[in-house]
């Protein structure tokens, strides 16, 4: 009975702790898009005094949910100030919808620029992460505002128009790719789906020949969503620390950040 209350205990001060330990504060914010549709986002802002780097989150078409926010916080432990926007809720989207939506991408856009606007956000341009359908609106956004992005790290991404017909997402990447200057890091699982690694693939050539930073990470027995996918396999642990790494390390780079996760 003893041993029962005192684990009693233990567990309602674990419930009573701040949710953040690591200082890192995890907040809720509605913006407009261009079109005055309510956009949920939220800020994950790292522990310490300002200002820092700032990093754009755009979730994939599963939806925005708790491993989307755990990865925000990681972003944030790392030292960035992370924005992320809904672009899925505020238009009442469904959860894993097959086409693409070109209004979201003014959702994904308004993101950027209250990241841009927040005073502890650093004066410079931001990096994106992207998982999934994410990296497309990183692309496109990319091509269109290469100046306010500096690096884009692509969780297993579209790199073809989801609504584009099948001789386009066999055969050609998305004309945005040709367009595109900005760094970008591909992250994928060698299990992850064919189609995804060839349009993958095909971004990595294609931007390697133009001269634009690009690395193509494969991880070796890791399957589809191996970062977050709730029956991990040993390997697929190591590759999500891995894969968290690589991307602390293409943003810093690129962002030009110091060792101390600073902007220069």
């Amino acid at each position: 009975m003893k041993r029962r209350i005192i684990a009693a205990a233990i567990l309602a001060s674990a419930l009573s702790a701040p949710a953040f330990a690591s200082g890192v504060e995890v907040s809720k914010a509605s913006i407009k898009a261009a079109d005055g549709t309510e956009v949920p986002v939220e800020i994950a802002t790292p522990a310490g005094v300002g200002p820092f780097p700032p990093v754009l989150f755009i979730h994939a078409k599963r939806g925005y949910e708790g491993d989307e926010r755990a990865h925000i916080r990681e972003l944030a432990e790392q030292g960035f100030l992370v924005v992320a926007p809904d672009w899925q809720s505020g238009r009442f989207i469904e959860r894993w919808p097959s086409a693409h939506n070109p209004e979201t991408e003014m959702d994904v856009e308004a993101g950027l620029d209250y990241l841009k606007s927040l005073p502890n956000a650093c004066r410079q341009p931001a990096g994106i992460v992207g998982l999934s359908r994410g990296p497309y609106y990183a692309i496109r956004l990319a091509a269109k505002r290469g100046q306010d992005i500096a690096a884009i790290v692509s969780y297993y991404g579209h790199m073809q128009n989801p609504n584009a017909p099948e001789p386009d997402q066999l055969f050609r990447v998305a004309p945005e790719v040709m367009q595109l200057t900005t760094p970008i890091l591909y992250l994928i699982g060698e299990q992850d789906f064919e189609l995804r690694r060839i349009n993958g693939g095909r971004a990595f050539y294609a931007l390697w020949e133009r001269g634009v930073p690009v690395e193509y990470q494969v991880y070796p027995m890791a399957r589809r969503a191996f970062d977050f996918r709730p029956d991990q396999t040993p390997e697929e642990k190591i590759a999500a620390r891995h894969a968290r790494e690589r991307a602390k390390g293409w943003l810093m780079k690129w962002m030009k950040l110091t060792p101390e996760m600073r902007c220069q």
